[in-house]
């Protein structure tokens, strides 16, 4: 194993698997950091050359194909069963279709990858090179201002939106302690009104004497009194009731409004946030159709003219790998992919030549250029001759499988039926749908 000693080694970018030499190179965003021999599948059971990226990290795996044998620090690549782990090497290929990694190295790399991670799986040694190319995105003007912006409204719309609901509850409580004295009021006035009857009625008897008599009108002027009083009470106490009820209604009703102003202001920050989220975008020969998925979900797909689209274009990696040193733009490598198979791709210059004649055969529609516009480090552009993959799917960024390479590997694998995935066109509708989610149909 080898690691970068002349400075100090950043978050890797992407992970390069040579079949031809048996070797993994991580690099960061200025260069290549690790290295390590490898051990990919066996004649009959070959790694698949292609694009992939990691979509399941598992320190602790064990294989539910082959005799729950051990495979420590899992990278998953595929689906269907197609991972880098640690391994036994006896320096040649000899997996099953997986790719065997020191078990050192792979226990170094599980600590400092992250999901979605770019792995390129080549036929024979690639090495990424800078570019510069019109056709390669570059950042809107001021999305990450945009970003912490939203990002501020919406803890302050929280911090509001708090302060309402404790306002409303506050206002509900003195609401509910106002219903007491209205509560109390009413009963007495009813002992009083009880009282008055009584005095009445005893004043109604004939035979009554007079100091019953005049004890009697005495209680009546009493209870008349005290029920006069007790109204009184009454409708003051309603009408602090009254006026505690409207207020705790406004305040239910503002907090309703600091709820959905809340909502609002954490959706945009979401939305925000997503912009500067890496974009993957894949431009297809064989399709004429661009496809762009971002955090291993589908955004949008739209045609795309390829000039003179009956000649190979190759298949090209390029990566926004970081931000330069004014932040108004992005640094871009290219990986082109090298076949061993005698094919033109083979002559591929070292320089990116190649890859830039590749993008000036691509003209992308403005209005799909203007939905991918958002593009922040670790964003990727995938040009090349291929389709998209049946592997390609739920919970995967773009898997893209060079056809005229062995892929044994992958097609002695069943890939989950709960995985698959693909952009359906429903008849008599003009939108796409992934799983039934309608986006636009560029």
């Amino acid at each position: 194993m080898e690691s970068v000693q002349s400075r100090s080694a950043g978050d890797p970018v992407m992970a390069i698997v040579s079949l031809r030499s048996q070797r993994i190179t991580v690099y960061d965003a200025k260069g290549w950091i690790l290295r390590a021999p490898v051990s990919s599948g066996s004649k009959g059971r070959e790694t698949p050359a292609g694009i992939f990226s990691v979509i399941q990290k598992v320190e602790e795996h064990y294989s539910n194909l082959y005799d729950d044998a051990f495979m420590p620090h899992m990278h998953r690549i595929t689906w269907s069963g197609i991972a880098l782990h640690g391994g036994v090497l006896p320096g040649r290929p000899a997996s099953h279709g997986c790719v065997r990694l020191p078990f050192d190295f792979a226990e170094r790399l599980f600590d400092v990858t992250a999901m979605g991670m770019r792995v390129i799986v080549s036929p024979s040694d690639v090495t990424p090179v800078d570019i510069a190319h019109p056709l390669l995105f570059q950042p809107r003007p001021g999305v990450a201002t945009l970003a912490a912006s939203r990002a501020a409204e919406a803890e302050e719309a929280t911090k509001k939106a708090a302060e309402a609901r404790s306002a409303a509850s506050a206002a509900l409580r003195e609401a509910t302690q106002a219903r007491a004295p209205v509560r109390a009021a009413e009963n007495q006035r009813r002992a009083a009104e009880t009282q008055l009857a009584a005095a009445e009625a005893k004043l109604l008897v004939s035979s009554i004497s007079t100091d019953a008599r005049e004890q009697a009108e005495e209680t009546k002027a009493q209870a008349i009194a005290r029920i006069a009083e007790l109204q009184l009470q009454w409708d003051v106490a309603n009408v602090d009731l009254q006026l505690r009820l409207d207020a705790a209604t406004a305040a239910r009703d503002a907090a309703a409004t600091a709820e959905t102003a809340r909502t609002a202001a954490a959706e945009a920050a979401r939305q925000a946030a997503r912009e500067l989220q890496p974009v993957s975008v894949l431009v297809s020969r064989k399709t004429q159709r661009l496809y762009v998925r971002q955090a291993f979900r589908p955004i949008l797909e739209s045609p795309v003219t390829i000039a003179d689209p009956e000649r190979p274009i190759g298949t090209h990696v390029f990566t926004a790998t970081e931000r330069t040193a004014d932040g108004a733009s992005l640094r871009w490598n290219v990986a082109s992919m090298v076949g061993i198979s005698g094919r033109d791709d083979e002559t591929a210059p070292s320089t990116p030549d190649r890859a830039k004649a590749a993008l000036d055969r691509i003209v992308i529609p403005q209005d799909a250029l203007d939905r991918i516009a958002a593009i922040a480090p670790r964003s990727s552009l995938i040009v090349t001759d291929e389709g998209v993959s049946p592997e390609t799917g739920k919970g995967t960024e773009f898997v893209v499988v060079l056809s005229g390479e062995p892929q044994g590997g992958i097609k002695k694998r069943r890939r989950n039926p709960g995985n698959e995935f693909r952009y359906a066109r429903q008849r008599g509708h003009h939108y796409w749908q992934p799983f039934g989610s309608p986006f636009l149909n560029w």
